[in-house]
């Protein structure tokens, strides 16, 4: 069978308000050009999911006014310092901050990949993290008393979002190492991919590209999107656009410099442009 694909504003108007939306850190592969359509149709009141944390693409979102909620590790500029428009958020108290752990965030998408309705894991026993999880129950291990374990609900994602570097025509998409999509793929309900280009012939009938592939059961729409990532980069394929990344750093600290940046960047030109 065929893979969906439609243009990135399609691939975003399929995004509903009010969805949970798991996003890739900055280090993987980040759909940008969807998540600069989302900011443009005016989406409101998501619920980010970080996987395991969130960077520039959670920032630009929280700042347009498009999230109510963020579950996260982590949320950071990495080099270029703190999210301005989080912070602001937090302190003006718009958004809810769930916080996770890097290891609970991949252990709950697991728990919905397997298709079961809890985990346990390890590691969260007397930290304050889990005083504050009411959803996260400490029990007995079972199969030696007093050996208390944590228990978490599995994360079950209305959506997962990211950009690869290619795709085939029947929704075959390529992520290489990039395992956290794959995961976030079984996981969620629907799987939308932005994708450098869309190719001939079936990646999975090539031993070079098959171990890196997410087959396309689980792949619910496609948008080709050369330079998706932009301002990210694609390992292998080009780099961050350091300049423009500092520049939103610095304008995102006020929320007249975010607005400028946004009048500029998203709502009168493609996302990849430079």
């Amino acid at each position: 069978m065929l893979a969906t694909v439609v243009p990135v504003e399609d691939l975003a108007a399929r995004i509903p308000d009010g969805a949970t939306v798991a996003l890739p850190p900055d280090y993987g592969y980040c759909a940008l050009g969807a998540v600069h359509a989302l900011i443009r149709r005016g989406a409101r009141r998501l619920r980010l999911l970080g996987v395991p944390a969130i960077g520039f693409q959670g920032d630009m979102l929280i700042g347009a006014g498009c999230v109510e909620t963020v579950e996260t590790a982590a949320m950071t500029l990495s080099e270029y310092g703190l999210c301005p428009r989080f912070t602001a958020a937090v302190k003006a108290g718009t958004i809810t901050v769930v916080d996770s752990t890097c290891p609970a965030i991949h252990a709950a998408l697991q728990a919905a990949e397997k298709a079961i309705p809890f985990i346990p894991l390890r590691g969260l026993i007397g930290s304050d993290i889990l005083a504050r999880r009411e959803d996260w129950k400490v029990i007995d291990n079972p199969f030696a008393p007093g050996d208390p374990v944590v228990l978490l609900p599995a994360l079950c994602p209305d959506v997962a979002l990211f950009h690869a570097p290619m795709a085939d025509r029947f929704g075959n998409v390529w992520v290489g190492v990039r395992r956290e999509q794959m995961l976030m793929a079984h996981a969620a309900a629907s799987t939308f991919v932005t994708v450098e280009r869309i190719v001939d012939g079936n990646l999975m009938d090539d031993e070079r590209t098959k171990a890196g592939t997410i087959p396309g059961l689980y792949v619910t729409a496609l948008a080709e999107a050369e330079r998706g990532a932009w301002p990210m980069g694609i390992p292998g394929g080009y780099e961050p656009d350091q300049a423009h990344l500092a520049r939103y750093a610095e304008l995102a600290r006020t929320e007249e410099g975010f607005a400028a940046w946004l009048e500029a960047t998203v709502m009168t030109r493609p996302a990849a442009a430079e």
